[in-house]
């Protein structure tokens, strides 16, 4: 059967780029790039531990649109929509919920909560994915946070410059940039066949305006289970200047067992890796609890 001949799921969103959609070889049915965005009848199955809200978002949840899980830093989730939905995404019960984005009087109960907590001294813009705000509005929420005096580092968590990387424009990275702050952006990728070109030309981008970006990677059954393809992963990363950051646990968010990888097995891949790769292209491998908790470093 073609990756292309996907099982359309009614209860979660779903979305592709025509950039992913070149990406996908349609004669291989385990296609990595497919096995990540494709909906599949497994989506289907529930498994006993699987959790709406797997990582305990709504426990520390003050206002609408943010998590203030740790007291230094909050996470602020502007838009919850994806340019591409990935079907083992642990927020995938709100994304692509249009009502769930922040109005103008949200947002500014938000800045408002970060502006009253001194002690907050990072602003993470996650969602959904904070780079499909226009070069306008991303420049407008960068130029508010700039006013809080305590807030010194701005992180932005992004797919886009994977799944649609012409979009990362220089109008947006001139926003980003607008603030006086230390930004770092934080880019997602799972597979080798990701690091395109396309995404290297819209990295450097970034990286020419002085934003350093670190890569974040979800353990994936049947994506990147196995040393080779990690390893390759973690040194194309480093070629690109992209700094490995966390290797992630898939969370047990409903229908997702299909791409989880035993932790034991886990853990014997970044044993692996500690032998193969140099230590700048080592992650660290997290849990992230049900609890709210936060990550745990699981070696």
């Amino acid at each position: 059967m073609s990756p292309l001949d996907h099982h359309p799921s009614f209860r979660h969103a779903e979305g592709l780029t025509e950039h992913l959609l070149r990406l996908i070889d349609p004669t291989d049915p385990a296609d990595p790039i497919a096995r990540q965005f494709l909906s599949s009848a497994a989506e289907a199955l529930s498994a006993p531990d699987e959790l709406a809200d797997p990582i305990g978002d709504k426990t520390h949840s003050p206002l609408k649109g943010l998590v203030h899980r740790y007291p230094d830093r909050v996470l602020l989730t502007p838009v919850m929509a994806c340019a591409a939905y990935c079907r083992f995404c642990f927020r995938r019960e709100t994304v692509g919920q249009p009502s769930l984005g922040l109005t103008p009087a949200e947002m500014d109960a938000a800045l408002a909560y970060i502006q009253e907590r001194p002690e907050i001294w990072e602003v993470i813009l996650s969602g959904g994915d904070p780079l499909l705000l226009s070069a306008a509005r991303l420049r407008a929420l960068v130029l508010r946070l700039d006013d809080l005096l305590q807030v010194k580092v701005l992180r932005i968590h992004t797919r886009l410059p994977i799944v649609d990387p012409v979009r990362i424009t220089e109008g947006l990275v001139e926003a980003l940039t607008a603030s006086a702050k230390t930004v770092y952006v934080a880019v997602h990728a799972n597979h080798p066949r990701e690091l395109t070109e396309e995404t290297a030309r819209a990295c450097a981008r970034l990286i020419q305006a002085g934003i350093p970006l670190l890569g974040q990677t979800v353990l994936l059954k049947g994506v990147n289970d196995d040393l080779e393809t990690l390893s390759a992963l973690m040194r194309s990363m480093v070629e690109m200047r992209i700094k490995p950051y966390y290797l992630h646990q898939c969370d047990p968010a409903p229908g997702t067992a299909h791409f989880r990888v035993p932790i034991a097995e886990g853990k014997a891949l970044m044993a692996g890796l500690w032998k193969t790769v140099s230590g700048i292209a080592r992650p660290t491998y997290v849990l992230d609890g049900p609890d709210g908790g936060g990550k745990r470093p699981l070696v």
